[in-house]
C-alpha cells in the first residue's frame, strides 16, 4: 500500500521510498525530510478540488505532498515488524 491509499487519520509505518522510474531523485527528497523507514506516518487531509495535494504527517513534522510523492511512500501497519 502507498501513502496516496491511506485512510485519513490512521497511523502507518513507512516501509520503503519507490520513487517512479522517471523521478529517481524523490527517493533523497522524501528521505532528507524524513520519509525513513520505520518512521509513523499518517495523511492528516486532502486538498480540494482533486484531493491535491495531501497534508500528511511524519514524525513530529507536518508536510503538504503531491499526490505523486505519496505515491512513492510505501507503508505498512505500524504494528509490523519495523
Amino acid at each position: 500500500m502507498n501513502l496516496a491509499e491511506a485512510p485519513l487519520n490512521t497511523t502507518w509505518r513507512v516501509l520503503r521510498i519507490s520513487p517512479a522510474k522517471a523521478a529517481p531523485e524523490r527517493a533523497n527528497h522524501l528521505e532528507e525530510v524524513g520519509f525513513l523507514p520505520g518512521e509513523l506516518v499518517s495523511v492528516l487531509a486532502h486538498g480540494f478540488p482533486g484531493q491535491d495535494p495531501l497534508v500528511v504527517r511524519v514524525g513530529l513534522s507536518t508536510f503538504a505532498l503531491r499526490r505523486d510523492e505519496a505515491l512513492s511512500v510505501q507503508i505498512e501497519t505500524k504494528d509490523a515488524d519495523a
